[in-house]
């Protein structure tokens, strides 16, 4: 395998910080966002860390631009290794307040836009017998409330992996899912609800996270590096996962209080 890594989202948050876990190996790195000044921030830092490669600006709800994209890195990179759909978008609201508009937006880009990248890159990934790594969330495993539009895009992406993992096992492509829980990104920026309570709920989320995307960013390297299927980066994370697998009732308890206690705060927050 050559080094040779594709990431959407890359302009900021944990698409940056894995551009940089990889330049510092030396990888040659295309790199995509919708954010232009954050593309060309991230691709400074590379070359200070040691890598080099491009960016192209690149909407991943739009199937032709990550067609064109995969050509870029045929024509300037001879190709790709390691393909990593990382670009989302935060959103949250209980289910009766989420609006078809919402739903939409939300699976258009952090499933569809998934989908989208897989189908655009496996042409190469098959060539070069590379690896797939799709970035879902705990939110995938776990079903917040008050979260129902994101739980269900990143539960596909989970879905989708799974499905993948299984259909290019015997053409040499080798797939990861990452969900990571909370941590400290700039996610807010891209926020679509229908009550300021639940950005505020999200933000403090944010806030609250032990590990950094830098920290996130390494785990998610040792784990690709290892041959991990499902990589979960917190602990508390983790932990939580192997208590849905052993007792989900208690689980779907414990989110019914949270659910029960975000509603009594939301009725008293302003609208």
């Amino acid at each position: 395998m050559q080094n040779r890594i594709m990431i959407t989202g890359a302009g900021s948050g944990l698409g940056r910080e894995m551009a940089l876990r990889w330049a510092r190996e030396g990888w040659q790195l295309a790199l995509s966002d919708i954010d232009d000044a954050g593309l060309a921030e991230t691709l400074n830092q590379v070359h200070r860390a040691g890598g080099q490669g491009f960016v192209q600006r690149c909407d991943v709800r739009d199937y032709s631009q990550l067609m064109a994209l995969a050509q870029a890195c045929e024509e300037r990179l001879g190709g790709i290794d390691v393909v990593v759909n990382n670009a989302g978008v935060a959103s949250g609201g209980f289910f009766e307040e989420l609006s078809l508009e919402d739903w939409e937006w939300q699976l258009s880009i952090n499933l569809m836009g998934v989908v989208k990248g897989c189908k655009a890159f496996l042409p190469l990934l098959r060539q070069n017998r590379g690896r797939l790594i799709n970035i879902a969330s705990m939110a995938a495993l776990m079903q917040g409330p008050a979260m129902s539009n994101y739980n269900v895009a990143k539960a596909g992406v989970v879905a989708l992996s799974e499905s993948l993992r299984v259909e290019l096992a015997d053409q040499g492509v080798t797939v990861h899912v990452v969900c990571p829980s909370f941590f400290q990104t700039n996610l807010l920026d891209s926020f679509r609800g229908p009550t300021p309570a639940m950005k505020a709920h999200v933000g403090k989320w944010l806030q609250s996270s032990p590990i950094s995307a830098a920290e996130i960013a390494d785990y998610i390297h040792g784990q690709v590096a290892a041959g991990t299927f499902l990589i979960l980066p917190h602990e508390q994370g983790r932990e939580a996962w192997q208590l849905k697998r052993r007792d989900p009732e208690a689980l779907y308890q414990d989110l019914g209080r949270m659910s029960a206690k975000m509603r009594a705060k939301a009725a008293q927050s302003p609208r």
